[in-house]
């Protein structure tokens, strides 16, 4: 099967060449590059043709997708629930509410873990169509473990996002919570599926996987794992993809051998006669056992990826029509089953956990080196007006004079822009105009 969709590689330079989603399913189906029959695509011209949101899947899954009901053009987000209750008992309730049962229901549960900045909760985001994740350009901005839910039709996609997969050193290092350390390794336990992010766009990080996400999944060999390689847009040499893929699946795929070289001529390998892209198959096969013993980690250690991935996203996670990709495979990964929350339930997170993770996004994107983590918030007022507004105070408490005097900034102009900004953010989860408040004290 030519490769139709992905990467195509042609000798030359680099092009990006973005192509609009398949209305239907069996157009989806056909652009697909299906690891094991796969063989790179050659055309005329001097290009390199790369598009964003494909992945390399399995003829089984292939054979569920044309089969699967057609998606509408503009799928959206229509039917998710509109917002997250500002009431406590209100969300609370609506958690324990019986789920609303449709015929033939389906479920899954799909994990997604990763190293810190990694982008796991920015693709929650843009799978609910909504921000109900904080989100910052900073590490461990995600504290603690949280689940959204994702609700169409008869299908229910329960999203459990993580904390950055880390180390105690590091959680002592920076005075995190030691939730950075458990959360993880526990939410990975309940998931039907594991999705790794990679930032691409990191050079020191791409290379190679995260030990304690290779730790983590030899831990758990037996719940299917995929890999999305996030942040594709900004990688400007997109042929590196390949060689990426090829690092972190240790040339493995759904089983099958790959081997890949690279087409695109380097520049210190003038001399050297050039090579086409080939993509070869063999079978292979290999199962970790769940206990790692000091061997094992040993030989964990000198890995740099992992050769049991199901399937391999390239996208952008702040892209509407590659997440929609990633999307439509949780459905049709989704087992019958039963539901497990209200179709109307949006995230777990109380209300008030939605406002302290608001905040903390402002202060991690505004304020410098380890300000931010060294804060700690108290909401102080929660109040609803007749009107239906909702007003908050919150006090910030800080450990030094110097980061109180940086998080009030001039005039007050720093922590006046972190209650806007923030509020505005609020007001699109709760689908109110709220009013944000915060104070700044030193804690003694």
């Amino acid at each position: 099967m030519a490769l139709r969709a992905g990467l195509r590689l042609i000798r030359g330079s680099s092009v990006l060449s973005r192509r609009a989603a398949a209305s239907d399913p069996h157009e989806s189906a056909s652009r697909l590059l299906v690891a094991g029959n796969a063989a790179c695509g050659r055309g005329g011209g001097n290009t390199f043709i790369f598009t964003p949101a494909c992945f390399i899947t399995s003829e089984a899954f292939l054979s569920r997708l044309t089969k699967g009901k057609p998606a509408e053009s503009d799928s959206g987000f229509d039917g998710l629930p509109a917002y997250v209750p500002p009431d406590s008992a209100e969300q609370l309730s609506l958690l324990l509410r019986d789920p609303d049962q449709p015929d033939n229901s389906k479920v899954l549960k799909v994990a997604i873990i990763g190293a810190p900045n990694a982008g796991k909760s920015t693709l929650s985001n843009q799978l609910l169509g909504k921000k109900v994740f904080a989100v910052s350009k900073k590490v461990h901005t995600t504290r603690s473990r949280a689940l959204a839910v994702l609700t169409e039709e008869d299908t229910q996609i329960i999203l459990l996002d993580t904390p950055g997969l880390t180390t105690p050193s590091k959680v002592k290092r920076h005075q995190l919570e030691k939730s950075l350390l458990v959360d993880p390794w526990n939410t990975v336990k309940e998931a039907d599926l594991l999705v790794v992010m990679v930032d691409v766009a990191d050079r020191w990080m791409c290379g190679q996987l995260d030990f304690e996400v290779i730790k983590c999944l030899a831990q758990n060999p037996l719940i299917p794992a995929v890999l999305v390689l996030n942040k594709v847009d900004l990688l400007k040499t997109k042929d590196r993809l390949l060689d990426i893929t090829a690092d972190l699946t240790c040339g493995i795929v759904n089983g099958r051998k790959l081997r890949v070289r690279p087409v695109i001529k380097r520049p210190w390998a003038e001399k050297r006669p050039e090579k086409e892209s080939e993509l070869s198959v063999e079978e292979g096969d290999a199962e970790l056992d769940s206990v790692l013993s000091k061997e094992q980690l040993k030989t964990l250690k000198s890995q740099r990826g992992w050769a049991h991935f199901k399937d391999v996203f390239m996208l952008s996670a702040v892209d509407r029509e590659d997440v929609g990709t990633l999307k439509s495979y949780f459905m049709g990964a989704a087992q019958p089953g039963p539901w497990q929350y209200h179709s109307d339930v949006l995230t777990d997170q109380s209300p008030e956990a939605v406002c302290t993770n608001m905040i903390r996004e402002k202060l991690l994107e505004y304020l410098p080196q380890e300000v931010p983590y060294s804060l700690t918030q108290t909401i102080e007022l929660w109040q609803t007006a007749e009107n239906g507004d909702l007003d908050i105070s919150v006090k910030l408490y800080a450990k030094k004079d110097s980061h109180m005097k940086m998080v009030i900034g001039t005039a007050g102009q720093m922590v006046a822009r972190i209650a806007r900004e923030a509020g505005e953010d609020l007001s699109q989860v709760f689908l109110r105009e709220v009013r944000l408040k915060l104070s700044v004290k030193l804690r003694k």
